[in-house]
């Protein structure tokens, strides 16, 4: 379990010394760039990178993250940045969620999950030097900026209520309860930003003699993937994935193409072997070590609980919380040191938020039982801008000195109301269901003499949209005919 906001770049000071050709429409701008990072970004970039990987997973260890690294660093090269060997720091995040990003400082990330979706080296090459030329061109200090601009601390209650949050005693909840400062920049990139990522990685990918139209196969396969995701109910998300904080990546597809016949590179370089040996094994979706979520089901099978979302509601799950996200209201489940005492529990809890500098807030706390565990909780009126909210903790004993808690944020005078099902769902797992949680992998398979499509994906480790998935993580469609000897993706457990 974790917070799961997406950190945007954040601080500044890059010294912009360096000009780079941008396509637009067939002409040439230039696109401005940086030479070095700055000594202050070097800081602010070491100084958020623990608390990205903790928010994120952590880091992913073995052999795929060491690739990662090597191909990042190679690309880092191409951005003509001084010491780019030594500057950048490539993290490949335990995280089930699609995603790639950079801060300023030269961090840059990309997740197993979309590893995963790739099919060879050059797409990760392109993927990584997007994020690249997010840092040489300086894009997250100028969103940082942008998010100060709009006073981001209050982003959150706007699913709420449309405002942010005044001076009200649970001014803390917005930095504390939900996600702190850091988890709150989910801003988009601009439109232009995207394109002069999208123009500088395939000018890296150019320079490291890699096909060029990498990067636009890789966001191929992330807007069938977008579009997938779509349609299976069960993987409904909250976390902005890689489709939401870099906007549209469909309609990027044919620019990224046309783009790459323009460089006048001729190298057909993609490594899909390589690729696939490192790949071979790699967790896909939910780590069980920080609980699963089957559709609107999380199941933990080392804390042995589980509850059910409300319908139409998105579940984000991560290693120190889950987050619950719909029209009705927010909510958090995760847990804090226990004496035994849920009254004194959730007064902790309201204290954490920063309520009247750590004193319980007024309310009466109100005891019941849920499915055989005591049960307890408190709602408290908050101040908006534009009106008030309810802030609710419930908590729950689990015995042996362990309790847990939702946080829920919903309007004034709904308290528990919207996430009633889910309060009331919280049970205890039996050893037998939380043995029976098993992660899933992703297996590199050679293909055999009368395999098909349709055959290889009745192995993938999923009920739902089996071939769907099998085709959109191979980059193939229904009609693709598979030929003895070629290597292609399943999932299974």
């Amino acid at each position: 379990m974790k917070r799961t906001w997406l950190l945007a770049g954040a601080g500044a000071g890059l010294i912009v010394a360096g000009v780079a050709p941008m396509v637009v429409q067939g002409q040439q701008r230039a696109i401005r760039t940086t030479s070095s990072i700055s000594a202050q970004d070097k800081a602010s970039g070491a100084k958020q990178h623990p608390e990205l990987l903790k928010e994120f997973g952590g880091a992913y260890a073995g052999a795929q993250a060491r690739y990662v690294e090597t191909v990042g660093r190679r690309i880092a090269v191409q951005s003509g940045l001084s010491n780019a060997q030594g500057d950048f720091t490539v993290t490949l995040l335990n995280s089930p969620v699609n995603n790639a990003f950079a801060i300023p400082g030269g961090y840059v990330y990309v997740t197993r999950q979309l590893m995963a979706l790739m099919n060879d080296e050059a797409e990760l090459a392109g993927v990584l030097g997007h994020e690249v030329g997010h840092v040489a061109a300086q894009h997250g200090q100028r969103r940082q900026q942008a998010a100060q601009r709009n006073a981001i601390g209050g982003a959150l209650l706007q699913v709420l209520t449309g405002a942010l949050l005044g001076d009200s005693a649970l001014g803390g909840v917005l930095q504390q309860g939900i996600g702190s400062g850091t988890q709150l920049l989910t801003l988009k990139f601009s439109r232009s930003q995207e394109y002069e990522a999208d123009d500088l990685g395939i000018r890296y990918l150019a320079s490291a003699g890699y096909d060029p139209r990498a990067l636009s196969s890789m966001l191929a396969s992330l807007a069938a993937q977008t579009a997938l995701d779509g349609r299976a109910s069960g993987d409904a998300r909250s976390m902005p994935e890689w489709a939401s904080t870099h906007p549209d990546p469909g309609a990027r597809v044919t620019r990224a193409a046309q783009n790459a016949a323009r460089s006048g590179s001729t190298s057909s370089v993609r490594n899909r072997d390589p690729f696939l040996d490192a790949l071979d094994g790699v967790l896909y979706g939910d780590d069980p070590r920080q609980g699963v979520i089957d559709g609107s089901r999380f199941r933990h099978p080392d804390l042995r609980l589980a509850f059910t979302a409300p319908t139409g509601f998105g579940m984000e799950n991560g290693a120190d919380a889950v987050s619950i996200t719909g029209s009705g209201g927010q909510a958090q489940f995760s847990a804090m040191p226990y004496s035994g005492n849920l009254s004194a529990y959730i007064d902790s809890v309201f204290a954490r938020l920063g309520g009247d500098k750590g004193a319980p807030p007024a309310g009466e706390v109100q005891r019941t039982t849920v499915n055989g565990l005591p049960a307890a909780w408190r709602t408290v009126r908050a101040n908006s801008k534009s009106g008030q909210i309810d802030a609710t903790v419930f908590a729950y004993d689990f015995g042996g000195g362990k309790a847990y808690h939702f946080l829920l944020l919903t309007a004034a005078g709904k308290g528990v109301g919207p996430f009633d099902s889910m309060v009331r769902s919280v049970q205890r797992l039996s050893a037998q269901d939380a043995a029976a949680i098993k992660p899933r992998r992703v297996a590199v398979l050679t293909v055999k003499a009368g395999d098909t499509v349709q055959s290889l994906s009745r192995r993938m480790a999923y009920t739902d949209y089996p071939l769907d998935r099998f085709l959109v993580l191979n980059a193939l469609t229904a009609q693709s005919a598979l030929r003895p000897g070629q290597r292609v993706k399943i999932v299974t457990w």
